[in-house]
């Protein structure tokens, strides 16, 4: 698996334009955002609705997140280095169990405004779950209702070629 950008996010990536994030890098447009983990397969593209069960919310400390707030909302590191943007080393990213529970299949990492359902203008991106060799790196990948994951590494890296 690997990333799967949004139409919208690649679209504010590329403007050069007039909007209120045009020009924003990919650290602001993901400014205190939300990272829902899913059962099953990811979906094709980051433009499609959620498939699976969602059974996990990863949030600042796993407080509750209120889209549109940055109250419990996700950052990144202020200064990308090699390409690659990094979780805020001060915050702890960490979910209750939800939803019945399950193996972690894939997760969407959704803008502040946390727009869910098929959109091709919503900034998010997908990621497969795993142990090792996935985007979203978890010490196990089994998630117990009620019970606390904590996410320890995120990074996204943009390649140079």
């Amino acid at each position: 698996m690997a990333f799967r950008l949004s139409t919208g996010l690649r679209n504010l990536l590329m403007a050069q334009a007039s909007g209120s994030l045009v020009g924003a890098g990919f650290g602001t447009l993901f400014l205190d955002g939300v990272i829902y983990v899913y059962t099953g397969s990811q979906p094709a593209t980051a433009d499609l609705a959620e498939t699976g069960t969602n059974i996990l919310i990863i949030t600042e400390s796993g407080g509750a997140f209120t889209p549109s707030s940055p109250t419990n909302g996700l950052e990144f590191e202020d200064d990308p280095a090699s390409g690659e943007l990094e979780k805020a080393a001060a915050e702890t990213w960490q979910g209750i169990g939800i939803g019945g529970g399950g193996t972690a299949g894939w997760f969407r990492f959704y803008a502040n405004d946390r727009i869910q359902g098929a959109s091709a203008v919503s900034v998010r991106f997908d990621g497969a779950c795993g142990t090792s060799g996935t985007e979203l790196i978890m010490s196990s990948t089994t998630i117990v209702v009620d019970a606390t994951t904590t996410i320890d590494t995120f990074k996204v890296t943009i390649p140079a070629s």
